[in-house]
């Protein structure tokens, strides 16, 4: 899920890092953006001076326009491996067959030659203050341009790869969030927020309340932004209607005497690490931590949105027919109903849901067709494996979770509606069954579900 973080906290955090650079560039900027990274690989003097010039390079990009952004992402690019060092490699590889030891050396001496001098410039970065926080907001600036530049792409897997290594769960922090943590964490918090806008500090309090939990992965080198964070409601039984979570003025929970736990929201924060999957890590981590805490909780479940499922309803019913004729005869029945319009008509309609008539016709064919959309429904492009086509199902069904259960309306907001038709379903994550679930999915595109749900999708699994 993309997220976008508030103008302000961007502002803050650019005036921020040209502050903290300043005294660690000192000297003359260099305006030729080449000379800059050239001058930072031959790497002339010692660690202070390195520093300075990475300092230096970092500040141009930050203090560029749109395009002097594009054109310093294009020049770095440019510092790519040395072709006539690869093909010299090559044929020392070749010429080395039947000699394992000078083979050996000719491969390390390929690895080096294939490495891109940009991979090691934008490692540079990472000596300077809150540099690896640059080049994580570096790549996704990187992702926008690639998509219209494709030269960029090689530069672009170079990062990824880079970040990845960086990111490895094996050096992320578990931390817990609450109503007592830093305000610009909080303030944080409230901006990178992408599945249940956070509409005000009371909101949020409600959020961080004591029959709520809120837990977030960091970095060492970032330690004041999250990376992706989870929201937790502690409840009695599967929620079905976010609203009941996200009340304001409903009385505070008894943790202890709750049974279940409740995923309501996770939200990634980074949009330059998208593509690096830590988020299954992030859930399995927070049922440990509950469990430690709450041996009274028996169920771990999300309460989840179906972000693509209006958008997958509007094409398919472009190429196919979705409806029974039974279906097609008792929507067609409904006052004002336009039987060409059919299905789509109807959900057009502006508060078609407060129409107990409609809202009643229309709840088994939505629930029939939601379920086969998420246990039928692939992804294109995507490898042998069938993966779901919805983002979030996918997500979850990687992680070894099962679908579970529809929830009618349970998303009123006007984004539910426009992406779900208020829909919402609980992926259930039983510790008993996580790793199964997670390798059929994974090796036969398998997808975990209750007797309820593969009913209702009955023909299409």
């Amino acid at each position: 899920m993309e997220t976008v973080a508030q103008p302000g906290l961007l502002d803050r955090a650019l005036k921020r890092l040209m502050e903290a650079w300043r005294d660690v560039a000192g000297g003359a900027e260099e305006t030729d953006i080449a000379a800059q990274m050239r001058a930072c690989l031959e790497a002339k003097g010692g660690e202070v001076s390195a520093r300075a010039r990475s300092a230096r390079l970092a500040q141009a990009y930050l203090a560029a326009d749109s395009e002097g952004k594009a054109r310093f992402l294009r020049t770095l690019a440019g510092f790519d491996s040395d072709p006539d060092a690869v093909a010299r490699a090559i044929a020392d590889l070749q010429a080395a067959a039947g000699d394992e030891a000078a083979a050996a050396k000719a491969r390390v001496q390929l690895r080096r030659a294939l490495e891109a001098p940009r991979a090691r410039l934008v490692t540079q970065f990472t000596s300077i203050p809150e540099g690896v926080k640059f080049v994580v907001d570096l790549r996704a600036a990187l992702m926008q341009l690639a998509r219209k530049e494709p030269a960029l792409a090689a530069l672009e897997a170079d990062m990824r790869a880079l970040l990845a290594a960086w990111f490895d769960v094996g050096f992320l922090e578990l931390r817990r969030i609450d109503w007592h943590s830093p305000a610009s964490l909080l303030e944080k918090l409230v901006g990178y927020e992408a599945v249940h806008e956070i509409r005000s500090w009371r909101d949020l309090k409600n959020r961080l309340d004591s029959d709520r939990r809120c837990y977030a992965f960091f970095h060492p080198r970032m330690p004041d932004e999250p990376l992706i964070f989870v929201e937790i409601a502690l409840v009695k039984g599967l929620a079905g209607d976010v609203r009941a979570l996200l009340d304001e003025k409903a009385p505070v929970g008894d943790p202890r005497a709750a049974d279940t736990a409740i995923f309501y929201s996770i939200s990634n924060c980074q949009q330059g690490l998208a593509g690096i999957s830590f988020g299954n890590f992030l859930i399995k981590r927070v049922v440990e931590e509950l469990s430690l805490e709450f041996n009274n909780l028996k169920t771990f479940a999300t309460l989840s949105p179906i972000p693509g499922f209006r958008r997958w309803l509007e094409e398919k019913q472009a190429e196919e027919s979705l409806l029974t004729t039974e279906e097609q005869a008792a929507l067609a029945a409904l006052p004002g109903a336009d039987p060409e319009a059919g299905l789509l008509g109807l959900l057009a309609r502006r508060g078609w849901h407060r129409d107990p008539a409609v809202a009643e016709a229309l709840r088994p064919v939505l629930f029939r067709l939601c379920a086969r959309y998420l246990l039928a429904e692939s992804a294109e492009g995507r490898g042998e494996v069938r993966r779901a086509r919805d983002p979030v199902a996918h997500f979850h069904l990687a992680n070894g979770a099962q679908a579970e259960r529809l929830n009618w309306l349970a998303d009123r907001s006007d984004k539910g509606m426009r992406e779900s038709a208020g829909l919402m379903v609980n992926y259930l994550y039983d510790r008993a069954s996580i790793e199964a679930n997670h390798e059929a999915y994974a090796g036969q595109g398998k997808r975990a579900a209750s007797t309820a749900l593969k009913r209702l999708a009955r023909g299409w699994i």
